[in-house]
C-alpha cells in the first residue's frame, strides 16, 4: 500500500453505481462524480460499480485509502434500496472494513430515496407536456 501523501484528503465520497454492459450508460453517473467535484474540490471522489463496468467497489475504496482517506461515505446512486442495495452493498461493505480496519467507511441511503433527488424528479415530470 502507498504511503498517503501530507496533503492527502482525510475523507473521500464513493459513489456506487450497478454498472452495464454499455459503456454509455455510465456518462450520467460520470457526469455526478465531476459536478461533485467541481463543488467540493477537496472532496476525494471516486465511481464504482457493481458488474459489468470498472472499477468495482473494492478497487475504488483501496485507491481512496491509499490517497490518505481515513473516513469514507458511500452513497449508493440507485433510485430505491432493491436487492443490491439491501443485501450485496452490506456484504461488500464488511469486505471493505475488514480490509482497510483504520479507515471508517458509512453507508448512506439510495440517493433516490432522498428528498431533493425525489423532488428533482418530480418537477422534471412535471414539465413534461
Amino acid at each position: 500500500m502507498s504511503t498517503p501523501q501530507p496533503d492527502a484528503p482525510a475523507q473521500g465520497l464513493l459513489l456506487f453505481a450497478h454498472g452495464a454492459r454499455d459503456p454509455r450508460w455510465a456518462e450520467p453517473f460520470e457526469a455526478v462524480a465531476a459536478r461533485v467535484r467541481a463543488q467540493r474540490p477537496g472532496l476525494a471522489v471516486r465511481l464504482a460499480f457493481l458488474e459489468f463496468m470498472q472499477p468495482e467497489l473494492p478497487q475504488a475504496a483501496a485507491e481512496l485509502v491509499a490517497g490518505g482517506c481515513r473516513q469514507i461515505d458511500v452513497l449508493p446512486l440507485f433510485l430505491g434500496a432493491g436487492g443490491h442495495v439491501r443485501k450485496d452493498l452490506p456484504a461488500l461493505m464488511e469486505r471493505l472494513q475488514a480490509e482497510h480496519a483504520g479507515v471508517r467507511f458509512t453507508l448512506h441511503a439510495a440517493i433516490g430515496e432522498m428528498p431533493d433527488v425525489i423532488d428533482a424528479m418530480a418537477a422534471a415530470a412535471a414539465k413534461l407536456p
